[in-house]
């Protein structure tokens, strides 16, 4: 059940209800106290408001406001996070930095790349063994065995959402920066990394 949302003028009937009753109390709408109270009330709105978004900031898929302090949390923005990323983008970013468990299987690396918005594939190589290469494939040599491949789209695009973005940022990007920057950072240290992208 979401919470209740005010209006300014549900505060204002609740100022004057509160307000003594009396001639010199007037409740009519064209009086000074009247006037009074509306410019009040409107701060409470306003406050209602800020408590309601409170409730999203508190979590880093849907904060707007906080963003920026769940970002210096997490020591973002930096050179990973690309150039003006898109509002989802940030989020995204916050979120697979939270949720990064460090692991080093595959499946781990798809899934971070997954939460920032990257839909991958791996390839992985091994050296060359007698009976295991079929005729016209490539052999490759012994230092193979520690390298891997990240297959990605050409160009990933990202597009603003209709109500989840913010004022001034561009429509869409593209940029796969962000993808290489973060699973490089993360990449065992004895590994190759390479990117392919098609």
């Amino acid at each position: 059940m979401p919470a209740p949302l005010f209006s300014a003028s549900d505060y204002q009937g609740a100022l004057q209800a509160l307000m003594p009753r009396g001639r010199i109390w007037p409740r009519d709408p064209d009086t000074v106290q009247t006037a009074l109270l509306a410019g009040v009330a409107q701060s409470g709105a306003r406050y209602d408001g800020a408590l309601q978004s409170l409730l999203a900031d508190a979590f880093p898929a849907t904060a707007v406001g906080l963003l920026p302090e769940w970002e210096a949390a997490l020591g973002l923005p930096d050179p990973c996070a690309g150039e003006s990323p898109l509002l989802a983008q940030r989020q995204g970013h916050v979120v697979a930095r939270l949720t990064d468990t460090g692991g080093q299987s595959v499946g781990h690396f798809v899934n971070f790349a997954a939460q920032l918005g990257f839909t991958v594939t791996t390839a992985e190589f091994g050296p060359a063994r007698f009976g295991h290469a079929c005729f016209g494939t490539p052999g490759y040599g012994p230092a193979w065995a520690f390298v891997w491949q990240i297959d990605a789209p050409q160009v990933t695009r990202a597009f603003a959402q209709y109500g989840d973005a913010a004022f001034g940022e561009p429509y869409s990007t593209s940029s796969n920066t962000v993808l290489e920057c973060e699973l490089r950072a993360r990449s065992p240290a004895h590994t190759v990394l390479l990117f392919s992208y098609s």
